[in-house]
């Protein structure tokens, strides 16, 4: 199997144990952002229990920390800020983003079929029924959680650390995502669970593509303002 098809099939592993299990544990517990309760509490660390798994599990930690994006980044925002900082070409980012959303995809479509479309996939939905400020929700998330992305890789001595700040970062973001849109920070894990429930999820779910995009772009010009002659 070739190096390039290795790095699609982790980036599809990756993101379709995230929509199984994190989507999937927000779905049976009956999370929602307007009660703090267990179920939020538990959704939130589930994503982030999923980038720890898959951090070690597949090397994403040490791939990164040398150089040679070939792990799972599971996440098309945290891709885009990878490739403006020059950490991997445009083949590869369309690869991966291609592997993501068909993982994503297939997530779905496999929870759906455990557990049926009553409890709703983990879907994202709009805060206030608002588009804009939904899109503000998710650029902001995005953006912190991908500077800490880029901040944990950027040195080797960071490796054995990395999958730990990542997964703690995307915990945190959804604390307090969750109360406004779900917390998306991720077009991928959006995207699957819209398309397989379809309707009402399927025609808002391009704000929670383009919020966590732009969001992942504003960090890794962030990133290369500020820090990156540092590393």
């Amino acid at each position: 199997m070739s190096e390039g098809i290795k790095k699609y099939l982790a980036e599809f592993i990756g993101t379709f144990v995230l929509v199984f299990v994190a989507c999937g544990v927000a779905a049976v517990t009956g999370c929602n952002g307007a009660e703090a309760n267990g179920a939020y509490i538990l959704t939130a660390l589930a994503f982030g229990l999923v980038i720890v798994a898959m951090a070690y599990s597949i090397g994403v930690a040490m791939a990164y920390s040398i150089g040679n994006v070939s792990g799972c980044h599971i996440n098309p925002a945290v891709s885009v800020g990878v490739l403006i900082n020059g950490g991997m070409t445009v083949t590869d980012f369309i690869g991966y983003v291609a592997a993501q959303f068909l993982g994503a995809i297939c997530g779905a479509a496999v929870l759906r079929g455990l557990i049926g479309t009553e409890h709703g996939l983990g879907c994202n939905g709009l805060y206030n029924g608002n588009a804009m400020q939904s899109i503000i929700v998710e650029v902001i998330l995005t953006c912190i959680f991908v500077l800490a992305v880029l901040g944990a890789t950027s040195k080797a001595e960071n490796s054995h650390v990395a999958g730990l700040v990542i997964g703690g970062a995307l915990t945190l973001v959804h604390l307090i995502g969750i109360y406004f849109t779900g917390t998306s920070v991720n077009p991928a894990r959006s995207f699957g669970p819209a398309l397989i429930l379809g309707g009402a999820n399927l025609s808002v779910v391009w704000v929670f593509i383009v919020g966590p995009m732009i969001g992942g772009i504003i960090a890794a010009v962030i990133w290369k303002i500020l820090w990156s002659g540092e590393n």
